[in-house]
């Protein structure tokens, strides 16, 4: 006769447990080293665009020129990031974060020290491309048959990642232009290069990371490694949408802005938008939700679609920004279900690669929105992107649905004095 197997918490394995709670995240081992240590590595992404926008635009150089180095950075980002991460998934995450932070902050201190146009655009490119992967090795790490003991905890720890790492987004700008204002941009590409060796020296030095990758080898799955998985595709497709929407909401803000007469909506609103994000991540992750991941994708995608309808109708500058939090609700916690959804499907050893690849659809979507947003400056492609998004994962719930899913056990069913069942 078969048995059951069974977790430390008494649940059968695949079966969600029911009241996981962030508590019970913060008793993993090194769960808050790793977390807080991937926040601090993770600041030079939200702060480069900034800093090396600030940091060009001296020396009789022209604004263009900075602009076009920011885009340089975020196009080096989202092609080195995938690469980036099959590394870590092959030689394991200690040598190659700690090479990638190395090569990344020289080249920030590179162009910090050297102003030529040529030298910043060499040293710009280096640093995006080397960015070592902390947000996708971390979620690699608290993958259920990883760090975490069981689904639940995995769901949870990921909404606790995809909230927390709002603050990022929100703390970032503040501290390159504090810096800016106080010392230069130059200390603010200083400090970029400091703090992501500090972060990513926090995370490889846990012993989780450590022996990351030292035991096995990823199979081989081809050059396109998880594009290859047909459900991967389909998720990486809605997240290309669902970015159109967020790159779009800079462009918009400043659109808004200039309407209303409020220069302040071009920093409150992605602002206001990264708050709401922060909530509803800690919110979503706070209880357990009936239902499966692919059925909280749909749901989350359609309710982040419905969220931005008010705010392309409100006539107040006031208005707009109350209403700019709504969407974040939804963002937050649809990006926590597309990780748990990656990490579900990702090819046997491709788990860092799978997210990183993630990343860089939504970052691709965003790339689009922008740009079309600064052509057509229509605050409908809010909506329309991430409704685009939900026809697809509406379309493929099937498909997103793991084969086996169990229904979520009643409290009752997991009471103290059951025993495992053989």
């Amino acid at each position: 006769m078969a048995m059951t197997t069974y977790d430390g918490t008494r649940t059968p394995v695949g079966r969600p447990v029911v009241g996981v709670g962030y508590r019970d995240i913060w008793r993993v081992p090194y769960a808050a080293r790793l977390l807080g240590g991937s926040l601090v590595g993770r600041l030079p992404t939200g702060m480069a665009p900034l800093a090396i926008l600030l940091g060009a635009d001296h020396g009789g150089e022209e604004r263009t020129s900075a602009g076009v180095l920011a885009a340089v950075y975020l196009v080096a980002t989202a092609v080195g990031g995938p690469v980036s991460a099959g590394l870590v998934d092959h030689y394991g995450q200690r040598h190659v974060l700690t090479a990638g932070t190395a090569v990344s902050s020289t080249a920030f201190l590179t162009m910090a020290a050297s102003p030529g146009e040529a030298w910043s655009a060499a040293a710009v490119a280096v640093a995006g491309a080397a960015r070592p992967p902390l947000d996708a090795s971390l979620r690699a790490l608290w993958s259920a048959g990883g760090m975490m003991p069981s689904p639940a905890h995995q769901r949870v720890a990921l909404a606790l990642d995809s909230g927390t790492q709002e603050v990022v987004y929100v703390v970032s700008p503040l501290l390159v232009a504090t810096i800016a204002t106080a010392a230069s941009a130059c200390w603010a590409l200083v400090l970029m290069a400091a703090v992501g060796a500090l972060g990513t020296a926090l995370f490889v030095t846990t012993p989780a990371s450590r022996v990351h990758g030292t035991n096995s080898r990823p199979a081989p799955s081809g050059w396109l490694g998880p594009v290859r998985s047909p459900r991967l595709r389909v998720l990486y497709a809605a997240m290309v949408c669902a970015g159109v929407t967020i790159g779009a909401l800079t462009p918009l803000a400043v659109d808004a802005s200039d309407r209303f007469g409020a220069p302040q909506l071009a920093g409150a609103l992605p602002a206001a938008v990264s708050c709401g994000a922060f909530l509803g991540g800690l919110l979503y992750g706070a209880r357990a939700w009936r239902g499966t991941t692919a059925a909280h994708l749909v749901i989350l995608s359609a309710a982040f679609a419905a969220a931005w309808i008010p705010l392309t109708v409100a006539a107040r500058h006031a208005t707009v920004l109350s209403c700019a939090v709504i969407p974040g609700l939804a963002m937050a916690p649809l990006l926590s279900a597309a990780f748990v959804t990656t990490s579900t499907f990702a090819p046997p050893g491709h788990t860092t690669q799978a997210h990183a690849l993630l990343v860089a659809f939504l970052d691709i979507g965003c790339a689009i929105g922008t740009a079309a947003a600064g052509l057509t400056h229509t605050p409908l492609l809010l909506p329309a992107g991430a409704a685009a998004a939900a026809l697809i994962l509406t379309a493929t719930r099937r498909l997103l649905t793991p084969p086996r899913q169990h229904r979520p056990p009643h409290p009752s069913d997991l009471a103290p004095h059951k025993e495992p069942i053989l």
